[in-house]
């Protein structure tokens, strides 16, 4: 208990104030002012150069635009001799900073609401009624079965369903990919950019670029690095892949767009900077469902008024446009802080050097004796002196 209140009051009533000891020695002077060289140099050419401590920064808000362009021709025996352009490869034909280029595709005419055999697998191929469940819906069927099993071809039976009918057999996917010269399309993109703490705003297409030079450019990373008009197979070798492979299966790429911007500079010198990566990276070893597809169809009354469709399940690669980036302006708040901070990181070399000299030189204990000193209460020594 007595150790406790020692402790206590030394606690309470003892003061400490720092003593400048002047300590000549080569090795703990060196190594302070090496430390002190170092805490400066990471103020000054990381925090002030590099990260530009000196700005104050904010954060891009970013609005995009994308527009295809492009025409083919394809003949099959399905379709005939047809032409394809922006309306008809472009689903839907607006979205948000995106924008999907179909280029494969599995297409069913002339489906009517009726009964039909279902595609065979291994849960619909039949040989009698008994084998197929009336009501049933799987969420991979084609519609809801009838309880009959039915003829599909001269030598295979399956379950009837009451659904669109013909059926959908996307079990074999066009190669090469149906609109393979999609490769050849372009994508016009248009962003504008704003950073509302400075008020500042800007966008891709540039203020040299004209409208005669907007109608030839197409973006090359090394000859013409600020044209806002990209070819569709270069987005796609661009970032390592084949775009005939992509463009079977479909895929995900990203178009990013890097707005970083130093506004004590010339507002002529905050250019966009492009990359690419494909966002839906495949697995080799784990390529379960790969690619990019959904369905949609085109309704039509026959001359009957029986109502009609056609089925096309779509295949095709989706461009996100991706905009970031951050801009900075001088201001003398962060200037300050960062100063600050600094001057403070300074005193990390006394204190290192203290525990060198304290704790781990040969003279240590001299050297505590020197930094060190035990003063009794003034005031306390000078009543005991009037007492006596």
């Amino acid at each position: 208990m007595a150790g406790c209140c020692a402790v206590l009051g030394a606690f309470l009533f003892e003061y400490d104030t720092p003593r400048i000891v002047l300590i000549r020695s080569r090795k703990v002077g060196l190594m302070n002012r090496t430390v002190q060289l170092l805490i400066l140099a990471y103020v000054i050419g990381w925090v002030f150069v590099w990260e530009k401590g000196y700005q104050e920064t904010d954060s891009v808000v970013s609005s995009v635009t994308a527009k295809a362009k492009g025409v083919t021709m394809t003949n099959t025996s399905k379709l005939g001799l047809r032409i394809w352009d922006v309306a008809d490869y472009v689903i839907p034909a607006q979205e948000e900073n995106s924008v999907f280029i179909m280029t494969n595709m599995i297409i069913t005419m002339n489906q009517t609401q009726g009964l039909c055999p279902e595609i065979p697998d291994k849960t619909t191929v039949c040989e009698t009624d008994a084998n197929c469940t009336a009501g049933s819906a799987g969420t991979h069927s084609s519609g809801v079965a009838t309880g009959r099993c039915v003829s599909f071809n001269g030598t295979l039976k399956t379950c009837e369903v009451a659904a669109w009918c013909p059926v959908e057999n996307d079990t074999e996917l066009p190669k090469p990919a149906f609109l393979k010269a999609a490769e050849n399309f372009t994508l016009l993109i248009k962003n504008n950019i704003w950073y509302p703490k400075f008020n500042f705003s800007k966008r891709n297409i540039l203020p040299n670029i004209t409208t005669a030079y907007l109608k030839t450019c197409i973006y090359d990373a090394k000859t013409d690095p600020f044209c806002p008009i990209f070819r569709l197979g270069t987005i796609v070798e661009s970032a390592g892949h084949s775009f005939q492979d992509m463009a079977i299966e479909g895929g995900i790429m990203g178009i990013q767009i890097k707005w970083d911007c130093n506004l004590d500079r010339a507002a002529s010198l905050c250019l966009p900077r492009y990359s690419f990566r494909r966002l839906d990276t495949r697995d080799v070893d784990h390529n379960v469902s790969p690619g990019y597809n959904f369905r949609f169809a085109k309704y039509y009354s026959d001359p009957n008024g029986a109502e009609r469709r056609t089925l096309i399940k779509a295949y095709g690669i989706r461009f996100d446009i991706i905009v970031f980036g951050k801009a900075g302006k001088f201001d003398i708040i962060p200037t300050m802080i960062n100063i600050g901070s600094g001057l403070a990181l300074l005193g990390v070399a006394t204190v290192l050097c203290d525990v060198i000299v304290l704790y781990c030189m040969k003279k240590r204990y001299y050297y505590r004796e020197k930094k060190y000193k035990y003063v009794e209460d003034y005031e306390q020594g000078l009543g005991n002196q009037m007492d006596q």
